[in-house]
């Protein structure tokens, strides 16, 4: 009875002590495989994007596969016991034997970018919304137009003249330069403003067409006023224009202006184009600009940096005379090296058709690695919905 009054807390002991292990082994293990796969996730992302950047230097297709999702399963096993310790023949001392095993069983599904996906992603032009979004997030103006913009549009003396942001084209590129290393200036100095235009818009509808059920529609959107003199109602409602980037605040100028301006910008009516309007008076001003900034698509965005490396590559352009002195202007958008071995000081490097590529290393500002982390974004940027069905994908169970 003695002994086995001995072994009741013992056994609880063990039985406590499992349940603890259990506890532990649990969260690390999903810590560690969290972490692991967003870490997996990202490096891909990474490597794709400097692959495909290879590619379009060898003038070869760009080809992009999606991690749609990843499903693991974890199996955690226990085990405890006990025995006799290394006491000799004396003493019944008994000692606890722990174990624990953790399984994992990941499923990752893999769809490649292609029909529609790959349409909408890569060769649509980004849209005005997604550069704004990032001009309000504190990127560099500079950094992004030159990644993004394909040209810089503008009348002169009634003529539209483009200013091309391609290296061969000299006296386009060096403009371009100079207009966007301006633009960073004024953002210097928290006078750069991308901001809808916002104003009143009217419209005359006769009384004999206006019915009192029609009325009681309209007037949930519209201020309704009528005008005895000419027998109408006036229909009003404030709306939401076209974006642009200035160097003052457009609530600020009288409505008759912005409506002007809003025309101005809706002459393309496309969504990939930004309309910009520097003027005089106002900080930056020495240097006005009006026009419109057409803006890549993502896959060209891959052929300019791929041109760059070797075939088209980018050069110096100093500042307009009319602009401040400005911290970067460096003379590759993305530099990125082709190397016939790894660079033992790359942090990313991909290897595609007996050559490596990778960023060249900075010191002091990385603009390099900030260029290609917004290069990440833009991609990101232009995820779709991924379809389930249609597209032939690869499931990988491990």
């Amino acid at each position: 009875m003695k002994t086995r009054a001995s072994s009741l807390p013992r056994a609880g002991i063990l039985g406590l002590a499992a349940i603890h292990l259990a506890g532990c082994l649990a969260p690390m293990a999903l810590d560690q495989a969290v972490l692991a796969y967003d870490e997996a996730a990202t490096d891909i992302v990474d490597k794709q994007i400097l692959l495909n950047i290879a590619r379009a230097a060898r003038h070869q297709p760009i080809h992009f596969t999606s991690l749609s999702s990843i499903a693991a399963t974890y199996n955690f096993t226990f085990n405890a016991g006990a025995t006799p310790a290394l006491t000799g023949n004396s003493g019944g001392l008994m000692m606890p034997v722990l174990g624990g095993s953790v399984a994992e069983n990941p499923t990752v599904s893999i769809v490649p970018v292609e029909g529609e996906a790959f349409t909408k992603r890569m060769l649509a032009p980004l849209q005005e919304t997604k550069l704004t979004l990032l001009l309000r997030q504190g990127v560099d103006v500079d950094m992004a137009l030159r990644l993004m913009a394909q040209e810089f549009r503008m009348f002169h003396e009634g003529e539209e003249i483009a200013y091309a942001n391609k290296p061969s084209d000299r006296a386009g590129y060096s403009f371009f330069r100079r207009l966007v290393l301006h633009l960073s200036s004024i953002q210097d100095r928290n006078r750069l403003y991308v901001e809808p235009l916002f104003f009143n818009q009217s419209w005359t509808l006769p009384a004999a067409a206006m019915t009192p059920e029609g009325f009681a529609t309209l007037e949930k959107d519209y201020g309704i006023q009528f005008d005895p003199k000419t027998n109408s109602y006036i229909l009003s409602r404030k709306v939401t224009g076209r974006l642009v980037i200035t160097n003052y605040d457009p609530d600020n100028l009288p409505e008759a202006e912005r409506i002007r301006l809003n025309r101005d910008a809706e002459i393309a009516d496309q969504p990939d184009e930004i309309a910009v309007d520097i003027r005089k008076d106002y900080p930056g001003g020495e240097f006005p600009i009006h026009g419109t900034f057409r803006l890549r698509s993502f896959q060209s965005i891959l052929g300019f940096i791929g041109s760059s490396i070797a075939e088209e590559p980018e050069y110096d352009v100093a500042p307009d005379p009319r602009t401040p002195p400005v911290e970067e202007n460096p003379v590759p958008t993305v530099d990125i090296v082709e190397t016939a071995s790894r660079p033992s000081a790359a942090e990313l490097a991909v290897e595609f058709d007996g050559s490596y590529y990778s960023l060249r290393p900075e010191s002091g500002h990385q603009w390099n690695l900030e260029a290609f982390r917004l290069l990440y974004q833009l991609y990101q940027m232009t995820v779709t919905d991924l379809p389930i069905f249609g597209t032939p994908s690869i499931t990988i169970a491990k």
